[in-house]
């Protein structure tokens, strides 16, 4: 652009089948100081762009003879068009010959710019060259705005899906390397001071530098943030940044943008190296600040839930009994598993229980409906509500609806399932309860697996109880009991996945134990929800 505003050194394609047309179009264009390349047809202007193509330098703009010998200039422009690597070139259409005001139109309708008519005055002719250059230049700046704000809006969306703090530095690291066009990593510190890390997805195919180097950033991190608030840009130099990030092995100066969740305590950091955001567009830096915002306030959530999630955790497995400090029950042996949800599923309200009671045993298996911190405390609530009623009651059913009463008392909008089994260990005498739980699963020693026909309201919802279902167990029967989240799936009727259970445990070996592992590993991957599960057997009363 010259000091008047003028575009200048632009590259023109001109396409005239005309020799003389040709030079005389060629000299003008050069003496206002643009570079022209000169074709006779059609054929010979497609392979002259795909060359260009290949080479990563198409011209500005085409300036085309309606006239050729083996195409229209019309038919030549739609062919420009139609192809997405030569669709954004301006072309202006000429003709010596007088042309119908529909032909004209049917020209500007295919694609091209402007229209010329020859002779036309050499200023008229740059003139459209640059409208046209122009126009098209703006058309491209406005569709790289909008895909740039689409994708911005796309990343901004991915980020506060996370559904943990290592998806929401992933996705922050990969929308922020689409945007500016360079490699990304992302940081969140958290409260524990453990680091999590995200790469773009170009970059995490390959092994990530070592713990050595994530000390280093978690390091800088802390140093960087101490006694800031708000967003902080920094620059740090290659010798202090570790190598790798980027790109495997290689060292770069990086641009950092930090910004310091509410709380002072967990620093989030998106690094760039400089000289990629030197090469991005003009508003990289301001991008760069907007996403490290934008990730910040996601990840807060994100950090609360894992504080409330260490809490409930930490509740459950007080107050449910490991394997290894399981009470003793006269003449049963007991197995129970319990598995927490995956990272990035909120805690539930599964229990177990085994409790001794004066004609026997009592277990149950439970969930409070829902999955929060509340869920888990309902779950300790009734826990201990159990125990305290087994001191003077033991019938399943009578305790079914005493937990139903306490729960419509102290937690009128909660429910619950539960089920549970009175066990007379000297007679092998079952009494069960079910409170809209799955009912437990007999498993004989001749091979065959049915589930007790047991069923009745949640607790919570104030509905009377049936009376329990009895039967009895053999020395060698196996008794299993589950929360629906081994084998509840999205999509999938509870019905078949009960069956699927049910062939499960009939393949599993012999003991409570190699039952209960066999059915984790058949159904414990991936698992939304928590993982509540309780086998029982009589003891052989011969040894």
């Amino acid at each position: 652009m010259d000091v008047n505003g003028k575009l200048t050194d632009m590259t023109v394609l001109v396409v005239d089948d005309a020799a003389a047309s040709r030079y005389a179009m060629g000299t003008l264009l050069r003496r206002a100081g643009h570079k022209v390349v000169p074709v006779a047809s059609g054929g010979e202007a497609l392979a002259e762009l795909d060359v260009r193509l290949r080479k990563g330098i198409l011209p500005d703009v085409a300036l085309i003879d309606v006239h050729l010998p083996d195409m229209s200039g019309f038919d030549l422009c739609r062919r420009f068009k139609e192809r997405p690597h030569t669709a954004g070139l301006p072309v202006v259409h000429f003709s010596a010959a007088a042309l119908a005001p529909e032909r004209r139109c049917s020209g500007l309708d295919s694609g091209a710019e402007a229209y010329l008519t020859m002779p036309a005055e050499p200023e008229e002719i740059e003139a459209a060259v640059r409208a046209a250059v122009r126009a098209a230049r703006l058309r491209a700046d406005d569709q790289a705005l909008v895909r740039r704000l689409k994708l911005l809006s796309e990343t901004i969306v991915g980020i506060q899906a996370a559904r943990s703090l290592r998806e929401l530095a992933t996705a922050t690291a990969d929308g922020t390397a689409r945007l500016l066009g360079c490699p990304a990593a992302v940081f969140v510190l958290d409260q524990d001071d453990e680091l999590y890390r995200g790469l773009c997805r170009e970059r995490s195919v390959f092994p990530a530098p070592d713990e050595g180097a994530h000390r280093t950033v978690a390091g800088l991190l802390r140093r960087l943030t101490r006694g800031q608030v708000g967003l902080q840009l920094t620059s740090v130099p290659a010798p202090l940044w570790p190598a790798g990030f980027f790109r495997p092995g290689v060292q770069h100066d990086a641009r950092l943008a930090l910004v310091v969740t509410q709380d002072g305590r967990s620093p989030v950091c998106l690094a760039v190296p400089t000289r990629g955001l030197r090469r991005a567009n003009p508003e990289g830096e301001a991008l760069l600040a907007q996403l490290a915002q934008a990730a910040a306030l996601a990840a807060e959530p994100l950090l609360m839930y894992q504080v409330e999630r260490h809490v409930a955790l930490t509740l459950q497995h007080s107050f449910l009994p490991q394997p290894h400090r399981l009470p003793e029950l006269p003449g049963i042996d007991l197995a129970v598993r319990y598995v927490p949800a995956s990272q990035q599923t909120e805690i539930g309200g599964d229990f177990y229980a085994a409790i001794r009671v004066d004609d026997g045993v009592l277990v149950a298996v439970g969930d409070v409906v829902g999955h929060s911190l509340d869920a888990a405390t309902v779950m300790v609530e009734i826990r201990h509500a159990l125990r305290a009623y087994c001191v003077e009651e033991s019938d399943p059913a009578v305790l079914a609806e005493r937990l139903d009463r306490m729960l419509l008392h102290y937690h009128a909008e909660t429910t619950a399932t539960v089920c549970l089994v009175h066990i007379d260990p000297a007679t092998g005498r079952v009494r069960i309860a079910n409170a809209g739980h799955i009912p437990p699963l007999i498993l004989r020693d001749t091979g065959d697996a049915e589930y007790v026909k047991a069923a009745g309201p949640l607790l919570g919802v104030g509905l009377p109880h049936p009376s329990p279902v009895e039967l009895f167990l053999e020395p060698t029967d196996r008794l299993l009991m589950v929360t629906d989240g081994l084998i509840e799936t999205r999509g999938t009727d509870l019905t078949a996945s009960m069956e699927h259970l049910r062939a499960a445990a009939v393949g599993a070996l012999p003991g409570l134990e190699a039952l209960c592992d066999t059915l984790l590993a058949c159904f414990g991957h991936d698992h939304e929800d928590d993982i509540a599960m309780l086998a029982l057997q009589l003891k052989d009363q011969g040894n």
